[in-house]
């Protein structure tokens, strides 16, 4: 009686202990342990096992997470089982939910039916207990077992295993949450240091795109570039020994700008021909490569890369093009002869990554150094354009100067010669006079002189005077004409006139070019338009306008009309002028102020008439001109300028 409180009393200690070690345990194997040790105090308990089901897996999984045997070596605690029906008594109780009590003898019959029935040395007595969760699912089962005759277990020992095994399962239950729980905390921390490494990773390739950047637009090349590219890269990814190469597709050559490596000073060519070496294996390729020792070195003996032009002895190599679009600008390779230095997939993406922005930077550079180029071929361009043109307005301001002089000049010889006939009478009536008055003495002197020859003498006389004064008023009339006409085409200065005054002293001026020609010449002007403005351009206007009417409107002897007509209208006066001659067609008509046109090259045409003349209704004057033409329907021009011109 004595013995059965003992144990009863050792089974609740037992269970108090099963109690706070679940409390205070955080590891199943250190639980199982320690429920172990209490277990042997009440019962035999030399062979003890746990199975507990996969969690995480297909329910028919199992793995032993403790097992101490005295014959049987433990199974791996990461093995896992499959549990199969009538396979194990393990099994059998796990899927039956039932403990399970099982001799020699009955195991020995189990096998001799099945020859794989159960794992392991057949025990003497083997008792088995499911563990179940609070909602009668199986957790697993806790297994004790004897070797030798003299350990059986009592149907006493029975009755505490199995209230045993269900306080382990309540204790196991709150573990496995916990462990469930601590695996799942450190899933997520896991999970949080991969994206916050993600995340520098990330930030480190942004600020090496930022720094790729604004290296390209600070820069236009060189070494210096090119070290700063070896400094980004290296940032990202192990980058000792950096080489740069640029593909030159003009010449099918490869160029080495940039070469740093630990066991060659300097690349071992500085310039090569496309087709050789890894740079044009890769360029050909036309995508990123990663190789190690052996991989680089079968390339080389099965001829498929010729050449390699460096160290072959590398431990992990990197390759990318620099690519955009189809466009190849380069290859950039990294490598290491250090063992312990490999690169990964992720290194490659990177470089690939980085050499695409590189080839993206080149084409940038190309493009500014381009534009550069061009900018500067552009103001060289406009700078002779500029002199070009400035030589061409002196030329054309000199042509048009020597125009109007030869326009003045040629007044000046028709105005001579127009002064030569009045004058030439007033010289001949002056001697005729002369001569008679010497007869008038002489006769006076030997008394012949009588009233008769008097009254003829005087008669004379009047005659004389009447033809000197008429023949001088005319002379005098060119002369003052000429000179208004002159000097108002050789000044540049603003004065007050009468439009139609002065249009009649600048057609007096122009007689000389219409004697002769059956042309009449019809104004009407009003005569109240007076005007502030520049009148030496509308004399150089109108001479143009005349004689160009003459020597392109009217053929020789063609008789002819031309009308000029001034009308206020406010402050501005329309002026037309018109002629009644050939006219001309829309594609002449077009070209009709274009400088240096005219349709009597040769024949005395400069091609400057009309074109001084718009420039002088339109500058000069700061008015506009319409010009309208035909075919057999003369020429119309249509002027309106103001009749005060400021300055």
């Amino acid at each position: 009686m004595e013995s059965r409180l003992s144990r009863l009393e050792a089974v609740q200690t037992m269970l108090l202990e099963i109690g706070q070690k679940s409390s205070s345990c955080t590891d199943i194997s250190e639980f199982l342990q320690a429920v172990h040790a209490a277990l042997g105090r009440i019962m035999y308990a030399a062979n003890f096992f746990v199975a507990l089901s996969d969690h995480e897996g297909p329910a028919n999984l199992v793995r032993f997470v403790y097992f101490v045997d005295e014959v049987d070596e433990p199974p791996s605690r990461d093995e896992l089982f499959e549990l199969v029906p009538g396979e194990s008594p393990t099994a059998a109780v796990i899927l039956s939910r039932e403990s399970i009590v099982m001799t020699a003898a009955e195991h020995h019959s189990k096998r001799e039916d099945n020859a794989g029935f159960g794992i392991g040395t057949i025990a003497e007595h083997w008792m088995g207990c499911p563990l179940l969760d609070q909602n009668h699912q199986v957790l697993g089962a806790v297994v004790i077992q004897s070797y030798d005759k003299e350990h059986t277990f009592s149907v006493e020992d029975q009755a505490l295993f199995k209230l045993i095994a269900n306080h382990v399962s309540s204790a196991l239950q709150g573990l496995q949450s916990m462990d469930r729980l601590e695996r799942a905390v450190q899933e997520r921390t896991a999970q949080l240091q991969h994206e916050v490494a993600e995340r520098r990773r990330a930030e480190s390739i942004q600020r090496a795109l930022y720094e790729l950047a604004n290296l390209s637009a600070t820069t236009t090349g060189g070494s210096r570039l090119n070290h700063q590219l070896h400094e980004i890269i290296s940032q990202l990814v192990p980058a000792k020994n950096f080489l740069m190469a640029l593909y030159h597709p003009d010449t099918q050559e490869i160029s080495i700008p940039y070469f740093v490596d630990e066991k060659d000073e300097h690349a071992p060519v500085k310039r090569f021909d496309y087709g050789i070496g890894m740079c044009s294996y890769i360029l050909q390729r036309k995508q990123a490569m990663l190789l190690d020792r052996a991989g680089f070195q079968a390339l080389v003996d099965t001829g498929e890369m010729e050449h390699p032009l460096g160290n072959a002895e590398i431990s992990s190599w990197m390759g990318a093009p620099m690519l955009l679009g189809d466009q190849a600008y380069g290859v950039i390779i990294v490598q290491s002869y250090d063992d312990t230095v490999h690169y990964t997939q992720a290194d490659l993406d990177i470089l690939a990554f980085m050499a695409s922005h590189v080839a993206v930077a080149i084409a940038r550079m190309q493009a500014d150094h381009q534009i550069r180029q061009a900018k500067e071929t552009l103001e060289q361009q406009n700078a002779a354009l500029e002199n070009a043109l400035t030589s061409l307005k002196d030329a054309q301001g000199e042509l048009v100067r020597q125009e109007k002089l030869a326009s003045l000049g040629r007044l000046v010889a028709g105005v001579a010669h127009e002064i030569n006939t009045p004058l030439g009478i007033c010289v001949t009536a002056t001697s005729h006079l002369v001569e008679e008055l010497k007869l008038t003495r002489e006769d006076l002197a030997n008394g012949a002189l009588d009233e008769d020859g008097l009254n003829q003498f005087f008669d004379i006389i009047d005659q004389s005077l009447k033809i000197m004064t008429t023949n001088t008023q005319r002379a005098a009339a060119l002369v003052r004409s000429f000179k208004q006409v002159a000097v108002d085409q050789s000044s540049d200065d603003i004065r007050s006139f009468n439009l139609r005054k002065y249009l009649d002293e600048v057609l007096l001026s122009l007689q000389p070019k219409l004697k002769g020609k059956p042309v009449q010449i019809d104004i009407d002007c009003d005569e109240q338009i007076n005007m502030a403005s520049f009148p030496g351009a509308i004399s150089q206007i109108v001479t143009n306008m005349v004689v160009n009417s003459l020597v392109h409107g009217f053929e020789e002897g063609q008789a002819g009309t031309i009308r000029i007509s001034g009308k206020v209208d406010g402050d501005y006066v329309d002026f037309d002028y018109s002629d009644d001659g050939v006219g001309m067609d829309s594609a002449t008509l077009a070209q009709l102020f274009d400088p240096f046109f005219t349709t009597k090259r040769g024949s005395g045409g400069s091609g400057l008439g009309a074109h001084i003349l718009y420039n002088l209704v339109t500058g000069a004057l700061g008015g506009t001109v319409k010009v309208v033409s035909a075919p057999g329907m003369g020429l119309h021009y249509k002027l309106r300028f103001p009749k005060v011109k400021r300055k």
